[in-house]
């Protein structure tokens, strides 16, 4: 059996509950820590929350256990839930940093958590491929648009923000489509603020809050799914739609890894960072294709 061949059968034997060696335990541990520091570094570097990350990886994980039938659900349930304490734990670290932009966080906050609400609730009734699909269309319109569009890559001279009523309206937007897809909200704000001459460590850091809301609101509303806590879900470590045992997994990955990366924020020349960006994108895009 080649390496590849036998990660799989242990992520299905570790999936369905069939572990045969503490061994096996220990290997779909370590994968689920790797993405979860991973998760860390995007959530510092890009604002991302862990979204784009956690949602290929636990939905991979789930398409191997035999009692999901909506594993889509559960990667952006689950994807909402690490996002709640990474961006929190992101938000404080970057606190005092004077990289945080309140001209944007201030407005948009509130609306963000009302297209949150409407958007999770939206994604319940929506069918599990549908979902992948466009999640998958969503980046890769998010990619185009970055390439395409000036102001992303090379950003222009800061202009006029948007009245009031234009950010309400982008906010509401911003967090009915960032919870429908588990992404936190930072492949929208980061492009804006970007397109308003912000640097992308700034822009990066000010998704963070941004994602806040987001993530609690979409978590309560898959949280309770499925009925809400129920001695099944427990049993099969779930709460609704949230897989409790990948959502701690990675969090025991991720929250050191913001702690260390935050050091690394504004040390990367910013076309780099925006290109990094860009670059995390289509390898996330690549992944869900391939799943």
């Amino acid at each position: 059996m080649s390496d590849s061949q036998w990660n799989v059968a242990n992520l299905r034997m570790c999936a369905s509950g069939e572990i045969a060696t503490v061994h096996q335990v220990l290997h779909y541990a370590l994968i689920l820590l790797t993405f979860g520091a991973l998760t860390g570094v995007t959530t510092v570097l890009f604002g991302f929350g862990g979204g784009f990350v956690t949602v290929p990886v636990v939905y991979a994980a789930s398409t191997l256990r035999p009692d999901v039938v909506d594993p889509m659900h559960v990667a952006v349930a689950s994807s909402a839930a690490v996002m709640v304490v990474n961006s929190l734990s992101a938000t404080v670290a970057f606190r005092n940093s004077g990289r945080l932009r309140t001209e944007y966080i201030r407005p948009l906050i509130g609306p963000v958590a009302v297209g949150a609400g409407l958007g999770a609730v939206a994604a319940g009734h929506v069918d599990d491929a549908v979902v992948r699909i466009l999640f998958v269309l969503y980046l890769v319109v998010t990619i185009l648009d970055s390439l395409l569009r000036q102001g992303f890559l090379t950003p222009h001279v800061p202009r006029d923000h948007l009245g009031p009523h234009g950010l309400r309206t982008a906010g509401i937007g911003i967090g009915a489509v960032a919870s429908f897809l588990g992404v936190g909200g930072s492949v929208m704000t980061v492009p804006m603020m970007r397109r308003g001459g912000v640097p992308m460590a700034d822009a990066a850091a000010s998704a963070n809050p941004l994602s806040l809301p987001v993530a609690v609101v979409a978590t309560a509303v898959y949280a309770a799914a499925s009925g809400g806590i129920t001695a099944s879900d427990l049993s099969a470590g779930r709460v609704g739609a949230v897989d409790l045992l990948a959502v701690c997994a990675l969090l025991v990955g991720s929250l050191p890894a913001i702690a260390l990366s935050r050091r690394f924020v504004g040390v990367i020349p910013d076309r780099v960072h925006a290109c990094a960006y860009i670059a995390l994108l289509c390898v996330v895009t690549t992944v869900m294709v391939i799943a």
